[in-house]
Protein backbone atom coordinates (compact mmCIF):
# COMPACT_ATOMS: atom_id res chain seq x y z
CA UNK A 1 0.00 0.00 0.00
CA UNK A 2 2.86 2.38 0.80
CA UNK A 3 4.18 2.10 -2.78
CA UNK A 4 0.77 2.95 -4.21
CA UNK A 5 0.46 5.99 -1.94
CA UNK A 6 3.98 7.04 -2.98
CA UNK A 7 2.87 7.07 -6.63
CA UNK A 8 0.01 9.43 -5.84
CA UNK A 9 2.07 11.71 -3.56
CA UNK A 10 4.89 12.16 -6.08
CA UNK A 11 2.52 12.74 -9.00
CA UNK A 12 0.65 15.40 -7.01
CA UNK A 13 3.95 16.92 -5.86
CA UNK A 14 5.03 17.38 -9.47
CA UNK A 15 1.72 19.03 -10.35
CA UNK A 16 2.00 21.31 -7.32
CA UNK A 17 5.59 22.35 -8.02
CA UNK A 18 4.62 23.33 -11.55
CA UNK A 19 1.59 25.31 -10.38
CA UNK A 20 3.55 27.25 -7.76
CA UNK A 21 6.40 28.09 -10.14
CA UNK A 22 9.02 27.28 -7.50
CA UNK A 23 10.96 25.03 -9.87
CA UNK A 24 12.28 26.14 -13.29
CA UNK A 25 10.67 25.03 -16.53
CA UNK A 26 13.69 22.82 -17.29
CA UNK A 27 13.09 20.70 -14.18
CA UNK A 28 11.75 17.62 -16.07
CA UNK A 29 14.83 17.52 -18.31
CA UNK A 30 17.14 17.54 -15.29
CA UNK A 31 15.11 14.88 -13.46
CA UNK A 32 14.91 12.68 -16.56
CA UNK A 33 18.66 12.95 -17.07
CA UNK A 34 19.31 11.76 -13.52
CA UNK A 35 16.89 8.85 -13.98
CA UNK A 36 18.49 7.67 -17.23
CA UNK A 37 22.11 8.06 -16.11
CA UNK A 38 21.91 7.16 -12.41
CA UNK A 39 18.67 5.58 -11.17
CA UNK A 40 18.05 3.03 -13.93
CA UNK A 41 21.67 1.80 -14.19
CA UNK A 42 21.78 1.32 -10.42
CA UNK A 43 18.62 -0.80 -10.49
CA UNK A 44 19.88 -2.88 -13.42
CA UNK A 45 23.13 -3.75 -11.66
CA UNK A 46 21.37 -4.47 -8.37
CA UNK A 47 18.55 -6.72 -9.57
CA UNK A 48 20.29 -8.59 -12.38
CA UNK A 49 23.10 -9.55 -9.99
CA UNK A 50 20.77 -11.55 -7.72
CA UNK A 51 18.23 -12.66 -10.32
CA UNK A 52 17.58 -16.41 -10.38
CA UNK A 53 16.97 -17.36 -14.00
CA UNK A 54 14.62 -20.34 -14.30
CA UNK A 55 13.68 -21.94 -17.63
CA UNK A 56 10.17 -22.55 -16.32
CA UNK A 57 9.62 -18.78 -16.27
CA UNK A 58 10.50 -18.30 -19.94
CA UNK A 59 6.90 -17.42 -20.84
CA UNK A 60 6.87 -14.80 -18.07
CA UNK A 61 10.01 -13.12 -19.46
CA UNK A 62 8.67 -13.38 -23.03
CA UNK A 63 5.38 -11.63 -22.17
CA UNK A 64 6.78 -8.07 -22.32
CA UNK A 65 8.44 -8.72 -25.69
CA UNK A 66 5.18 -9.99 -27.17
CA UNK A 67 3.15 -7.07 -25.80
CA UNK A 68 5.65 -4.53 -27.17
CA UNK A 69 5.94 -6.14 -30.61
CA UNK A 70 2.15 -6.37 -30.90
CA UNK A 71 1.85 -2.68 -29.93
CA UNK A 72 4.46 -1.79 -32.55
CA UNK A 73 2.54 -3.67 -35.25
CA UNK A 74 -0.89 -2.34 -34.27
CA UNK A 75 0.04 1.33 -33.86
CA UNK A 76 2.36 1.41 -36.87
CA UNK A 77 -0.54 0.11 -38.98
CA UNK A 78 -2.96 2.56 -37.35
CA UNK A 79 -0.53 5.39 -38.07
CA UNK A 80 -0.57 4.57 -41.78
CA UNK A 81 -4.34 4.09 -41.92
CA UNK A 82 -5.24 7.26 -40.01
CA UNK A 83 -2.26 9.32 -41.22
CA UNK A 84 -0.93 9.98 -37.69
CA UNK A 85 2.27 11.90 -37.00
CA UNK A 86 5.37 9.78 -36.48
CA UNK A 87 5.82 11.24 -33.00
CA UNK A 88 2.31 10.18 -31.99
CA UNK A 89 2.82 6.66 -33.30
CA UNK A 90 6.14 6.40 -31.46
CA UNK A 91 4.57 7.68 -28.23
CA UNK A 92 1.77 5.09 -28.43
CA UNK A 93 4.16 2.22 -29.12
CA UNK A 94 6.46 3.19 -26.24
CA UNK A 95 3.90 3.95 -23.54
CA UNK A 96 1.19 1.44 -24.50
CA UNK A 97 3.74 -1.24 -25.36
CA UNK A 98 5.54 -1.27 -22.01
CA UNK A 99 3.94 -1.91 -18.64
CA UNK A 100 4.87 -0.77 -15.16
CA UNK A 101 5.80 -4.29 -14.06
CA UNK A 102 7.95 -3.02 -11.21
CA UNK A 103 6.73 -0.05 -9.16
CA UNK A 104 3.05 -0.76 -9.77
CA UNK A 105 3.38 -4.44 -10.67
CA UNK A 106 5.26 -5.73 -7.62
CA UNK A 107 2.98 -4.12 -5.00
CA UNK A 108 -0.05 -5.38 -6.92
CA UNK A 109 1.32 -8.93 -7.05
CA UNK A 110 1.94 -8.83 -3.31
CA UNK A 111 -1.57 -7.50 -2.66
CA UNK A 112 -3.46 -9.93 -4.90
CA UNK A 113 -1.30 -13.08 -4.90
CA UNK A 114 1.06 -12.87 -1.94
CA UNK A 115 4.65 -11.88 -1.20
CA UNK A 116 5.96 -15.34 -2.10
CA UNK A 117 5.21 -14.68 -5.78
CA UNK A 118 7.23 -11.46 -6.13
CA UNK A 119 10.01 -13.37 -7.91
CA UNK A 120 7.70 -13.89 -10.88
CA UNK A 121 7.20 -10.13 -11.09
CA UNK A 122 10.96 -9.51 -10.98
CA UNK A 123 11.47 -11.94 -13.90
CA UNK A 124 8.72 -10.18 -15.88
CA UNK A 125 10.30 -6.81 -15.12
CA UNK A 126 14.04 -7.43 -15.46
CA UNK A 127 14.17 -10.04 -18.24
CA UNK A 128 11.06 -8.63 -19.89
CA UNK A 129 10.14 -4.97 -19.58
CA UNK A 130 13.56 -3.58 -18.70
CA UNK A 131 15.37 -5.44 -21.51
CA UNK A 132 12.69 -4.45 -24.03
CA UNK A 133 13.04 -0.80 -22.97
CA UNK A 134 16.84 -0.95 -23.25
CA UNK A 135 16.80 -2.46 -26.74
CA UNK A 136 13.61 -2.27 -28.80
CA UNK A 137 12.42 0.77 -26.84
CA UNK A 138 15.50 2.78 -27.80
CA UNK A 139 15.18 1.63 -31.42
CA UNK A 140 11.56 2.80 -31.57
CA UNK A 141 12.32 6.10 -29.82
CA UNK A 142 15.13 6.84 -32.25
CA UNK A 143 13.23 5.74 -35.36
CA UNK A 144 10.06 7.71 -34.61
CA UNK A 145 11.80 10.84 -33.35
CA UNK A 146 14.48 11.13 -36.03
CA UNK A 147 12.81 9.52 -38.99
CA UNK A 148 14.79 7.09 -41.11
CA UNK A 149 18.15 6.42 -39.49
CA UNK A 150 20.92 4.03 -40.42
CA UNK A 151 21.26 0.64 -38.71
CA UNK A 152 24.67 1.80 -37.50
CA UNK A 153 23.17 4.80 -35.72
CA UNK A 154 20.44 2.66 -34.16
CA UNK A 155 22.97 0.16 -32.84
CA UNK A 156 25.03 3.03 -31.48
CA UNK A 157 22.00 4.51 -29.70
CA UNK A 158 21.30 1.19 -27.99
CA UNK A 159 24.93 0.62 -27.03
CA UNK A 160 25.28 4.16 -25.67
CA UNK A 161 22.05 3.98 -23.64
CA UNK A 162 23.28 4.05 -20.01
CA UNK A 163 20.77 1.46 -18.66
CA UNK A 164 21.75 -0.95 -21.46
CA UNK A 165 25.43 -0.51 -20.60
CA UNK A 166 24.54 -1.17 -16.96
CA UNK A 167 22.63 -4.28 -18.04
CA UNK A 168 25.72 -5.68 -19.76
CA UNK A 169 27.87 -4.78 -16.77
CA UNK A 170 25.38 -6.47 -14.44
CA UNK A 171 25.65 -9.78 -16.29
CA UNK A 172 29.46 -9.56 -16.26
CA UNK A 173 29.41 -8.95 -12.49
CA UNK A 174 27.03 -11.80 -11.65
CA UNK A 175 29.82 -14.24 -10.63
CA UNK A 176 31.31 -11.71 -8.20
CA UNK A 177 29.92 -11.15 -4.69
CA UNK A 178 28.86 -7.60 -3.90
CA UNK A 179 30.09 -6.02 -0.65
CA UNK A 180 27.27 -4.86 1.62
CA UNK A 181 28.16 -1.18 1.09
CA UNK A 182 27.81 -1.63 -2.69
CA UNK A 183 24.33 -3.09 -2.31
CA UNK A 184 23.32 -0.24 0.00
CA UNK A 185 24.52 2.41 -2.45
CA UNK A 186 22.78 0.76 -5.41
CA UNK A 187 19.54 0.43 -3.42
CA UNK A 188 19.55 4.09 -2.43
CA UNK A 189 20.36 5.30 -5.95
CA UNK A 190 17.76 2.99 -7.50
CA UNK A 191 15.12 4.10 -4.98
CA UNK A 192 15.21 7.59 -6.52
CA UNK A 193 13.61 6.37 -9.76
CA UNK A 194 9.95 6.28 -8.74
CA UNK A 195 9.74 9.63 -6.91
CA UNK A 196 11.79 11.52 -9.49
CA UNK A 197 9.98 9.98 -12.47
CA UNK A 198 6.53 10.72 -11.08
CA UNK A 199 7.46 14.25 -10.05
CA UNK A 200 8.71 14.77 -13.61
CA UNK A 201 5.48 13.38 -15.08
CA UNK A 202 3.33 15.42 -12.69
CA UNK A 203 5.30 18.58 -13.51
CA UNK A 204 4.42 18.14 -17.20
CA UNK A 205 0.84 16.95 -16.69
CA UNK A 206 -1.79 19.29 -18.12
CA UNK A 207 -5.38 18.18 -18.55
CA UNK A 208 -6.20 21.17 -20.73
CA UNK A 209 -6.83 20.21 -24.36
CA UNK A 210 -7.43 16.57 -23.47
CA UNK A 211 -10.15 16.41 -26.11
CA UNK A 212 -7.55 16.93 -28.81
CA UNK A 213 -5.79 13.69 -27.86
CA UNK A 214 -8.83 11.81 -26.55
CA UNK A 215 -8.84 9.23 -29.33
CA UNK A 216 -5.15 8.25 -29.21
CA UNK A 217 -5.30 8.39 -25.40
CA UNK A 218 -8.25 5.97 -25.36
CA UNK A 219 -6.57 3.75 -27.96
CA UNK A 220 -3.30 3.61 -26.05
CA UNK A 221 -4.86 2.90 -22.66
CA UNK A 222 -7.37 0.49 -24.19
CA UNK A 223 -4.51 -1.53 -25.62
CA UNK A 224 -2.36 -1.43 -22.48
CA UNK A 225 -5.04 -2.12 -19.87
CA UNK A 226 -7.41 -4.38 -21.81
CA UNK A 227 -6.15 -5.74 -25.12
CA UNK A 228 -2.58 -6.61 -24.00
CA UNK A 229 -3.65 -8.95 -21.16
CA UNK A 230 -6.35 -10.43 -23.41
CA UNK A 231 -3.69 -11.15 -26.04
CA UNK A 232 -1.38 -12.86 -23.54
CA UNK A 233 -4.30 -14.85 -22.11
CA UNK A 234 -5.23 -16.08 -25.60
CA UNK A 235 -1.65 -17.03 -26.53
CA UNK A 236 -0.71 -18.63 -23.22
CA UNK A 237 -3.94 -20.18 -21.94
CA UNK A 238 -5.91 -20.90 -25.12
CA UNK A 239 -3.14 -21.65 -27.64
CA UNK A 240 -0.47 -23.12 -25.35
CA UNK A 241 -2.79 -24.47 -22.66
CA UNK A 242 -0.84 -22.92 -19.78
CA UNK A 243 -2.59 -22.55 -16.43
CA UNK A 244 -1.88 -22.07 -12.73
CA UNK A 245 -0.66 -19.21 -10.57
CA UNK A 246 2.44 -18.37 -12.62
CA UNK A 247 0.32 -17.99 -15.75
CA UNK A 248 -2.24 -15.85 -13.89
CA UNK A 249 0.47 -13.52 -12.59
CA UNK A 250 2.09 -13.27 -16.03
CA UNK A 251 -1.24 -12.20 -17.57
CA UNK A 252 -1.82 -9.89 -14.59
CA UNK A 253 1.56 -8.22 -15.26
CA UNK A 254 0.55 -7.73 -18.90
CA UNK A 255 -2.39 -5.64 -17.62
CA UNK A 256 -0.23 -3.15 -15.72
CA UNK A 257 -0.40 0.60 -16.26
CA UNK A 258 2.02 2.21 -18.76
CA UNK A 259 5.66 2.14 -17.69
CA UNK A 260 6.80 5.44 -16.18
CA UNK A 261 10.35 5.04 -17.47
CA UNK A 262 9.14 4.35 -21.01
CA UNK A 263 7.26 7.65 -20.79
CA UNK A 264 10.43 9.40 -19.63
CA UNK A 265 12.38 7.99 -22.60
CA UNK A 266 9.57 8.96 -25.00
CA UNK A 267 9.50 12.51 -23.64
CA UNK A 268 13.29 12.69 -23.84
CA UNK A 269 12.95 11.90 -27.58
CA UNK A 270 10.14 14.48 -27.96
CA UNK A 271 7.50 11.87 -28.83
CA UNK A 272 4.35 13.95 -28.20
CA UNK A 273 5.03 14.70 -24.51
CA UNK A 274 1.46 15.84 -23.79
CA UNK A 275 -0.01 12.51 -24.92
CA UNK A 276 2.66 10.61 -22.98
CA UNK A 277 2.06 12.46 -19.71
CA UNK A 278 -1.71 12.01 -20.02
CA UNK A 279 -1.32 8.28 -20.66
CA UNK A 280 0.74 8.02 -17.47
CA UNK A 281 -1.34 10.44 -15.41
CA UNK A 282 -4.65 8.82 -16.38
CA UNK A 283 -3.42 5.26 -16.89
CA UNK A 284 -1.83 4.69 -13.48
CA UNK A 285 -4.91 5.50 -11.33
CA UNK A 286 -7.26 3.89 -13.87
CA UNK A 287 -5.24 0.67 -13.70
CA UNK A 288 -6.16 0.21 -10.03
CA UNK A 289 -9.73 -0.42 -11.22
CA UNK A 290 -8.90 -2.51 -14.30
CA UNK A 291 -6.38 -4.66 -12.39
CA UNK A 292 -9.00 -5.55 -9.80
CA UNK A 293 -11.36 -6.62 -12.58
CA UNK A 294 -8.53 -8.50 -14.29
CA UNK A 295 -7.78 -10.46 -11.12
CA UNK A 296 -11.43 -11.43 -10.69
CA UNK A 297 -11.62 -12.68 -14.26
CA UNK A 298 -8.32 -14.58 -14.09
CA UNK A 299 -9.40 -16.54 -11.02
CA UNK A 300 -12.29 -17.88 -13.07
CA UNK A 301 -10.74 -18.57 -16.50
CA UNK A 302 -7.08 -19.51 -15.89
Amino acid sequence: MANIILLAVCLLAGIGLNKTGRFPAATPAALNGFIIHISLPALAILYIHNLKIDASLLLTALMAWLVFLAAWGIFAAAGRIFNMDRQRVGALIMVAGLGNTSFVGLPMIEAYFGKEYLGIGIIADQLGSFMVLSTLGILVSTLYSSGDVSPKLMVRKVLMFPPFQALLLAFLLRPLPFPLWTVTILEKLGATLTPLALVSVGFQLHFGGIREVAKPLAAGLGYKLLLAPALIWFLYSVVLGASGTITRITIFEAAMAPMITAGIIAIDHDLEPRLVTLMLGVGIPLSFVTLHACHLILTRIV
